[in-house]
């Protein structure tokens, strides 16, 4: 087995452009036999979620791997990272320095599907659709900031925002940002089902069984003008129920690629014994674990319990019990490898202290053990978040500070069951939007949230947040980062766990694996070819 470990930087915020490849679709390899990629992630149709792969719906990092193949973006984050660059555009601007303003030029020559021309006016009805409806998963905020569109009927589209905000490039590139026609996406509702068009690097075309995706085809889309450059004609993505599945097709032959979520044995497993037709590749991660305060709930209201929470929980022996070397303890919202994240979890709280937790919880009168159940999802953050739960509920309860149980609930009932405040404490993971550390807290903090968290910081949202998205040089916005974490760490409405690592094995024959899986854990993959 080749080993490869990827040491790209994570860390962004203060990243500088990379250059990218550039030439459309050209270049694509392997004839008609389709390079075939695992996955766990699941693609179901349920009563709280018939729009799975509607871009106005979707906001989870499964899904956005979908869409980021077939929707395309006025711009799109390079090769390695860096500022936004021109993708569906010729060219993109802030027209005015208090970034407010930002204009943007089509490629001429653009196109639907169906043939049909894009135009600026299709931007329009795709971001004010997105707008309109407001996405039930929280998607719609990272675009609530525009007011007003200008569109020149042909290639030429200005955003006027409410406010300044330095990072709306990076906004843009997102999927809920992304092009669509009014032929095939109802204006004011979803578009149910799994059906996906775009003008992006390929077409789509699954095969459902029941009300699950049971596989996607990429193919490449001829049509396509834009920055990337396709490395292959026809890719597959199968999701696997377990991590097991899929490993036991990978060594099979049946598929190339096994992606997010790998376990922790699986990883182990090959280090310890590497096989000559398997390739580990080892890239930065980006992904934070958490919990999460329904701070309507009389249990938790008491900012008391929250710290002292945070106090007895052990993030290293944690981590070591359930995911080894696949994540490490995390202090802040904004992962370590963020250019301004800060320490304050473990600076206020420390790993372990069950002495102030105790003083903490009798200062406020509370009556320990406090009884709690812990939430979390059996089958969407991979095979090690059981251990991970009952890890915790080991912890709380050896303090006897809490009695704790745990419950674990399918992804398809627990997202919703979580929108709608059914759960006093629950386990969440995330995957930044875009490059840059707003994105761990604006989500969260802003309003609407993503959570739906009844939890408000007014500093945060109408002071910090608005003041960190005026800088242009996000390394000026640091100090106002680290007030927002401290504040975080005070009030605890959320409460870091972890961050992790990724991980992918492939058969030794595929090429650009390094490439197809960025530290926001985006797949890209135009990337993967046959052979060196």
């Amino acid at each position: 087995m080749n080993r490869k470990t990827l040491a790209l930087s994570a860390a962004f915020g203060l990243l500088v452009p990379v250059l990218a490849g550039c030439g459309g679709s050209d270049g694509g390899s392997g004839g008609g036999k389709a390079i075939v990629v695992g996955t766990t992630d699941q693609y179901i149709a349920t009563k709280d979620g018939p729009a799975p792969l509607d871009p106005a719906f979707a906001y989870d990092t499964g899904t956005w791997n979908v869409l980021r193949q077939v929707v395309q973006t006025l711009v799109s984050v390079p090769r390695g990272g860096g500022k936004p660059i021109p993708d569906a555009a010729t060219e993109c601007g802030f027209t005015d320095r208090a970034n407010e303003s930002y204009r943007c030029t089509l490629r001429e020559g653009l196109k639907f599907p169906g043939g049909d021309a894009i135009t600026a006016d299709d931007v329009k009805f795709s971001i004010q659709r997105a707008l309109d409806m407001k996405g039930e998963n929280g998607v719609g905020t990272l675009l609530s900031n525009i007011d007003t569109m200008e569109s020149d009927g042909a290639r030429k589209i200005v955003f006027h925002l409410k406010a300044p905000d330095a990072t709306f490039p990076y906004k843009l590139t997102t999927p809920a940002a992304g092009i669509l026609s009014a032929k095939d996406y109802p204006a004011k509702k979803v578009r149910t089902g799994f059906e996906l068009s775009g003008s992006g690097p390929y077409t789509l075309k699954t095969e459902v069984k029941g009300d699950a995706v049971v596989k996607a085809v990429f193919t490449k889309n001829p049509d396509y003008k834009g920055n990337v450059k396709l490395q292959n004609d026809k890719v597959e993505l199968r999701p696997f129920k377990t991590p097991d599945d899929m490993g036991k097709a990978l060594y099979d032959g049946d598929i190339d690629m096994m992606t997010r979520a790998m376990s922790p044995q699986q990883v182990e497993a090959l280090i310890e014994k590497p096989r000559e037709d398997i390739q580990l590749t080892e890239m930065p991660g980006l992904e934070i674990r958490y919990l999460v305060f329904n701070t309507d709930t009389p249990l938790v209201k008491k900012k008391a319990v929250r710290q002292a929470m945070a106090y007895t929980i052990d993030r290293g022996q944690l981590v070591t019990k359930a995911y080894g070397a696949m994540a490490e303890p995390l202090y802040s919202l904004v992962p370590s490898s963020v250019a301004t994240h800060t320490n304050p979890f473990f600076n206020k709280y420390g790993d372990g202290d069950l002495t102030k937790a105790a003083q903490l919880l009798e200062e406020a009168g509370i009556t320990t053990p406090v009884k709690l159940t812990l939430d979390y999802t059996t089958d969407h953050y991979g095979s090690a978040t059981g251990k991970e739960f009952e890890t915790l509920r080991d912890q709380l309860n050896a303090s006897k500070l809490f009695d704790v149980d745990i419950k674990g609930t399918e992804w398809s009932e627990f997202r919703p069951n979580g929108k709608k405040g059914e759960y006093t404490v629950y386990g969440m993971g995330w995957f930044p939007d875009f490059p840059d550390p707003d994105t761990y807290v604006g989500p969260f903090f802003d309003k609407p949230n993503f959570l739906n968290n009844p939890y408000d910081n007014v500093k945060i949202r109408t002071e910090l947040l608005p003041e960190s998205r005026k800088q242009a040089d996000r390394s000026a916005a640091s100090k106002t980062f680290g007030e927002m974490q401290n504040l975080v760490a005070e009030e605890v409405p959320m409460l870091p766990l972890w961050q992790g690592k990724q991980y992918v094995a492939s058969r030794t024959e595929i090429s650009g694996v390094e490439w197809a899986v960025n530290s926001s854990a985006e797949l890209h993959l135009w990337e993967l070819g046959q052979g060196t």
